[in-house]
């Protein structure tokens, strides 16, 4: 008799991105909620973007589960979650990794880590608008923008 597949635990991430397009300092930040569990990190980054910090928060994220999951992830970041529930992803690989209008996609090194990462979650994606008083995603906004402006992320697991 085959062995019963084991359920793969739900975990719901909520990620955030924040960049000074001034001085080009970033900082993200994920809270992973698993069974009554959460996880939160933030990070800072010299010389970067938004959307690289709103890409690098769902990496670390996805990075940070120690076992296969089904993640639902939140992110107010459209660019992001349009890419894989529009088919951008698949559209910018056909084409050699390049846009509609034929110039090379930003940041690949990051969607390439997504793709090997969602490769080994199964990642359903949800848009939320950004400031609209959803509690999960003030706090990750809240955490990135301190790892921007304190110029270092934190850890902060209850």
């Amino acid at each position: 008799m085959p062995a019963m597949p084991v359920a793969r635990k739900r975990v719901t991430v909520h990620t955030d991105g924040s960049c000074d397009t001034n001085s080009g300092d970033g900082g993200w930040a994920f809270l992973l909620r698993y069974d009554g569990h959460e996880r939160a990190r933030s990070g800072f980054e010299r010389g970067t973007t938004n959307n690289r910090m709103e890409l690098t928060a769902a990496v670390r994220a996805l990075e940070a589960l120690s076992e296969p999951c089904d993640v639902t992830l939140v992110t107010d970041s459209r660019y992001l979650e349009r890419a894989f529930s529009d088919g951008w992803l698949d559209n910018w690989q056909r084409n050699g990794w390049r846009t509609a209008d034929r110039r090379p996609v930003k940041n690949r090194d990051l969607w390439e880590k997504l793709l090997e990462l969602t490769a080994v979650h199964g990642v359903s994606w949800r848009w939320t608008r950004g400031h609209s008083g959803q509690g999960d995603n003030e706090r990750v906004d809240t955490m990135a923008l301190n790892a921007r402006r304190r110029r270092h992320g934190s850890a902060d697991s209850r």
